[in-house]
Formats: structure tokens, C-alpha cells, sequence
């Protein structure tokens, strides 16, 4: 038998290396793309708002007598909302100063509503901020207690005197911490309110004052002045 020659090897082409970095630079030379069409559109627009001002500008200087119009437009306007603006707030006070309120009205209240009625009273008589800054420039922390049955209800304790004592002066800066209630007062608040150098305001007061009395703070006793340095 002849030898067969084997097969020739097939050679196989040799594997050229990946470049390596080819997708980061697609992907800068797309950001960068991006970056030089934003600058381009931010220019145009610049360009284009420069042309409408010099536009108006020059219409302007043309007919000059659009400006004494626009000029004398809002010269009238503000003088009708400026009216308008202290028609309202004469007409704020005045219903304010005539605020009533009866016993049984507050009673019916929500303990929500309570503290807003609270607060209206308070800008009758003078105040100026949610905090009450009475006419003398002292600020007022008021701790509102609200009971749907009055004086029948339960009494408020000494623990919400304490509560309230620990953040109307050290959190807001009170001069006078107030505790207000539609109710009444255990015997133990009094010795520990003058012991803290609080004021309690119970339903006898709040009649008083609610039903169109003398400010609160005439009403309560001897308020202490602040105190120097604060």
C-alpha cells in the first residue's frame, strides 16, 4: 500500500488582541457631544434673549410714550391695592376688637379650635406674632387645656404645669408661660405655679376676658417684668 501523506494542518489565523479603552472613548466622545450641544443651545438661547431686551429697548425709544402709559397703569395700581390692602386690615381689627366669645361656645369647641380662639384673643388685645408678643414687647407661651365639660371636667394637675415649664423658657424664650384652661385647676397648681413663675388662667378669667374684659394680663395677677440680660 502507498503511504498516505496526513493531511496538511489548516493554520488557524492568529486572534488579534481586543482593544481595550474603544467603549470608554465612544463614551466620552458621546458626553463630550452632548456637552458641546448644550453649551451651543444655551448660547443660542443667551443670543436670542439678548436680541428680544435690545428689541424692546429700541421699540421703546421709538414710542416713548408707551412708557408714561405702562408708568401711570401701575401707578394707579398700586394705589387701588395699597386701598384695598389697608381697607382690609382696618376692617381685620375691627372685627378683632369686637371678638366675643360666651362660655358655652368655647365648651363646644374642639380642643384645636380652642387654642385658635386662644390666639384670636390674643391679637385682640395687642399681640403681634403666634408666639403673643403683648404690646410691651414680652413674649407669651400660652398652654392651652381645653375641657368639652367644663368646670366638671377633670382637673388640670401639676404634670402639665411641669411640662409646659420645661419648654416655654428654654425652647421659645418666654417671659410669661400662661396655662389656660375652660376648666379648672387641682389645689397643688397654684403653689407650684408661683413657684415657677407661672400664670394660670381658669374658667372665671377666661369668662372675663373672653366676653370682651380687660386684656388678660390686667386680669392676672402682678406680671413680673422680663428679666435683665434677655
Amino acid at each position: 500500500m502507498a503511504n498516505r501523506r496526513p493531511p496538511p494542518r489548516r493554520r488557524t489565523a492568529a486572534r488579534r488582541p481586543a482593544r481595550r479603552g474603544a467603549p470608554a472613548r465612544r463614551r466620552r466622545s458621546r458626553r463630550q457631544q452632548q456637552r458641546d450641544t448644550q453649551l451651543l443651545l444655551l448660547g443660542l438661547g443667551a443670543l436670542a434673549g439678548l436680541a428680544l431686551v435690545w428689541a424692546v429697548i429700541s421699540w421703546l425709544l421709538v414710542n416713548w410714550w408707551a412708557l408714561i402709559v405702562l408708568g401711570a397703569l401701575a401707578t394707579v395700581g398700586g394705589t387701588v391695592w395699597v386701598h384695598r390692602y389697608r381697607q382690609q386690615r382696618t376692617w381685620d381689627q375691627v372685627r378683632q376688637q369686637a371678638l366675643r366669645y360666651g362660655l358655652p361656645q368655647l365648651d363646644s369647641l374642639h380642643h384645636r379650635d380652642f387654642e385658635y380662639a386662644i390666639r384670636d384673643l390674643m391679637l385682640r388685645d395687642g399681640c403681634t406674632d403666634v408666639l403673643a408678643t403683648d404690646p410691651l414687647g414680652r413674649a407669651w407661651v400660652i398652654q392651652c387645656k381645653h375641657r368639652r365639660d367644663g368646670d366638671r371636667g377633670s382637673a388640670v394637675g401639676t404634670p402639665d404645669l411641669q411640662r409646659v415649664n420645661g419648654t416655654a423658657r428654654q425652647l421659645y424664650g418666654a417671659d410669661i408661660v400662661l396655662v389656660v384652661t375652660n376648666g379648672r385647676f387641682s389645689t397643688r397648681c397654684q403653689p407650684l405655679a408661683t413657684q415657677l413663675r407661672m400664670h394660670l388662667a381658669d374658667r372665671r378669667t377666661l369668662a372675663t376676658w373672653a366676653s370682651g374684659g380687660r386684656p388678660l394680663w390686667e386680669l392676672l395677677p402682678r406680671i413680673p417684668p422680663p428679666r435683665k440680660g434677655r
